[in-house]
């Protein structure tokens, strides 16, 4: 199993002048958000958050506005400091990190892309994917080697010398993305950075996001309010309401199995056919009991990671079932026309 690269155990973060009051309340006496704000006058920003990231996952945290999402990913660098729990990062306990070390963690091991990439104005793009390693203390030769390698990864090349002002929205999430990059973090954190661009810039960029994750193997979490998003480029996706998280689980998990009503509300309307395999779905071959003669020599074969599209696709060429085979080629699995029609329907038969 991929080693854990973040873990967070039991982090509450009360804002108010009587946090310690309200959190030892509501541990003796179990009070809820709505409770707490109107005994102590303190508001419940995220509450008791539990959750691990291994190494070159993208975990997308995502929820309404006002969920927790945005403070709950500030505590991985220290921007907040929890009222209460744990949070490691890269095996080191961030809580006990000196401002030295703080400072040193930011600046090496965890890179930061916001909505809003606060890009300085009286520099370059160039300066500004550079920037960060001016503040480490680099040469310039060495930033400027550096830069112009993260603008060619972001497709920014020729635009070195432009400044932010020159530039469209998307283009300046690039730069940000790029400055992010520049340092070489092992840990990205990225706070809805394609929220505010148009539809196709921001697909682009999803897409240029990802390629490069694969690529590079960065563990990143990504906070988004766009569960079409989190599905997109989430390897898992942990979902918050109230400062607290309702449901962890991959894509296909959210979607087939929402743990409740808010959930469920979410993923409505979301389109399956991309997001179902067969190896959920499939009857396991000693348990299939056909209803009518089935010559499985005849039968067509699908990898048991074949989404519903794919397997729609088979179904429409032949009358037989389809037989799911595992990653060694041997027959696992049997869909047929009903189990698939119940897989379109509800996501497991």
């Amino acid at each position: 199993m991929a080693e854990n690269v973040i873990t967070l155990e039991g982090v509450w973060k009360i804002f108010g002048q009587n946090a310690d009051a309200s959190m030892a309340a509501i541990h003796d006496r179990g009070l809820g958000k709505a409770e707490v704000l109107k005994e102590f006058d303190c508001v419940v920003g995220i509450a008791d958050v539990s959750f691990s990231v291994r190494r070159g996952e993208i975990f997308c945290v995502m929820g309404l506005s006002g969920s927790g999402k945005s403070t709950m990913v500030r505590h991985l660098n220290r921007l907040i400091e929890p009222t209460a729990g744990q949070v490691s990062v890269l095996g080191r306990d961030m809580l006990t990190l000196s401002e030295s070390e703080l400072r040193e963690m930011r600046a090496m091991n965890i890179g930061m892309v916001f909505q809003h990439m606060a890009l300085l104005p009286h520099r370059t793009v160039r300066d500004n994917v550079a920037f960060p390693l001016q503040v480490r203390g680099e040469p310039k030769s060495r930033r400027w080697e550096v830069s112009q390698r993260c603008l060619e990864m972001v497709d920014l090349t020729g635009y070195e010398d432009r400044f932010p002002r020159e530039l469209s929205g998307g283009m300046q999430q690039r730069v940000g993305l790029a400055r992010a990059l520049a340092s070489d973090p092992e840990v990205l954190l990225m706070d809805e950075p394609f929220s505010a661009l148009d539809p196709l810039i921001r697909r682009q960029l999803q897409d240029q996001f990802m390629a490069l994750s694969a690529e590079l193997n960065k563990t990143t979490v990504f906070i988004t309010h766009d569960l079409d998003e989190a599905i997109r480029i989430g390897n898992r996706i942990a979902i918050m309401k109230d400062g607290r998280i309702v449901q962890i689980g991959t894509p296909e998990e959210i979607v087939t199995r929402p743990a409740d009503e808010y959930v469920r509300d979410f993923v409505e309307g979301i389109s399956k056919l991309k997001l179902v395999f067969a190896h959920s779905i499939m009857v396991p071959i000693k348990d299939y009991k056909p209803t009518r003669q089935v010559n499985f020599d005849e039968s067509p074969r699908a990898h048991h990671g074949a989404d519903l599209d794919q397997l729609i696709d088979v179904a429409t060429s032949t009358e037989n079932v389809i037989i799911i085979t595992g990653d060694d080629g041997d027959d696992i699995g049997v869909v047929d026309r009903a189990t698939l029609l119940k897989g379109i329907q509800g996501g497991k038969a």
